[in-house]
């Protein structure tokens, strides 16, 4: 076994559970937010600032790192976790959504995705083979397969077809695994379709995975129907297994998501969002490059015990983005990392509390405009 989950504490009047997940490189407890790290690395942050901010466990992209530098040269320089500095879990991601979003002429058959690299227009053919032996050597603790994500708004047709191929990629994928010290998830796709979903949920419990993943899901369709979908199938999941909700990550969808069963959450939002002068605040969203800024004594926040909040004003932020200074979306990036992951802390504490609805009143009563991502 890859990974040991067992949850400690469920919530009386939601789906929401505390859990604690055990890995080869230490244990996090859900539900989690997982810091993004494409390319091995959280942008602008050294491993010890996200520590720092309360990050247990990396994401990074398989495919990113297959192009460069290449995942042969990372197993030979001792495995990811080595090569970033990085001592805790860490999960990668097949990058199946990537490729499709990235790469120009993508064709995609049973037999896998030819596509051209971003980097050189190199003609490039991953399989679920391939796919799997690449996260091998990069010795993550939890690993992704390659799945077929779909964009919305997309057919009924369109949605099942992905889905089947996405099983079948996933029968394969169980076969070519042979560490046993990394947990292989499966992912449900099925569109928009609740009956299609149910089916991937279904299909992909019954199958030997360690994690149960919802992909598809926040790709530019209204929030309310992400919440609908896992309003239905999420009380259907196996109890026993982790739950991981791809690519969402403000706010409100997070502790939305924690309501309806979920455990695990990625996004690069958050730090993106940083890099262009975006900042979470317990009193909602600011823009800090805003004129209103340019004399403000404060932190970001004044609720908020950061790094960046500690030491920096509002004033000198917006002056270090108007400058073009690497060291404004190094701040931010630190600040909104940590508001992310003490909200993940609050809703771990409102669940043991029993007043996660109360919490939730007070992130839509600041967010409720936010994007579902």
């Amino acid at each position: 076994m890859g990974i040991r989950f067992r949850v400690i504490k469920e919530d009386d009047k939601t789906l929401a559970r505390i859990g604690i997940v055990e890995t080869l490189h230490g244990s996090f407890e859900t539900p989690v937010f997982m810091p993004v790290g494409t390319q091995a690395t959280v942008k602008t942050l050294t491993p010890e600032e996200v520590l720092e901010c309360g990050g247990r466990i990396i994401l990074s992209n398989a495919f990113h790192l297959a192009l460069r530098p290449g995942s042969e040269l990372i197993r030979n320089l001792g495995g990811l976790h080595r090569f970033m500095h990085w001592d805790r879990p860490i999960l990668t991601d097949s990058g199946g959504y990537q490729i499709m979003s990235l790469s120009p002429l993508v064709k995609i058959t049973d037999a896998g995705i030819l596509f051209k690299s971003y980097l050189d227009g190199k003609e490039l053919f991953f399989t679920p083979e391939e796919v799997i032996r690449i996260e091998e050597d990069l010795g993550s603790d939890i690993i992704m397969p390659l799945d077929e994500c779909i964009p919305y708004p997309s057919s009924k047709e369109k949605a099942r077809e992905a889905l089947d191929r996405t099983i079948r990629w996933l029968v394969r994928s169980i076969k070519a695994k042979t560490r046993e010290d990394q947990a292989l998830f499966g992912i449900v796709q099925g569109g928009m379709f609740n009956d299609l979903r149910m089916e991937a949920l279904e299909r992909v419990s019954n199958m030997e995975v360690e994690g149960i993943a919802i992909g598809g899901l926040s790709v530019g369709e209204p929030k309310e129907m992400m919440y609908d979908i896992l309003e239905y199938i999420i009380p259907c999941a196996p109890k026993d297994k982790p739950r991981y909700l791809m690519g969402v990550g403000t706010p409100l969808s997070l502790v939305e998501g924690v309501i309806r069963g979920i455990d695990m959450f990625d996004c690069i939002f958050p730090t993106r969002l940083a890099r262009h002068g975006g900042v979470f605040t317990s009193k909602g969203r600011l823009i800090i490059t805003n004129a209103e800024f340019t004399s403000d004594s404060r932190p970001i926040d004044e609720e908020c015990n950061c790094y960046t909040c500690r030491n920096y004003s509002r004033a000198y932020i917006r002056h270090l983005f108007k400058a073009e200074e690497a060291l404004g979306p190094r701040l931010t990036t630190i600040h909104n990392l940590y508001y992310i992951l003490h909200l993940m802390e609050r809703i771990r504490t409102a669940i043991k509390d029993g007043n996660l609805l109360e919490l939730r009143e007070e992130i839509a009563y600041y967010y409720r405009k936010e994007l579902s991502v």
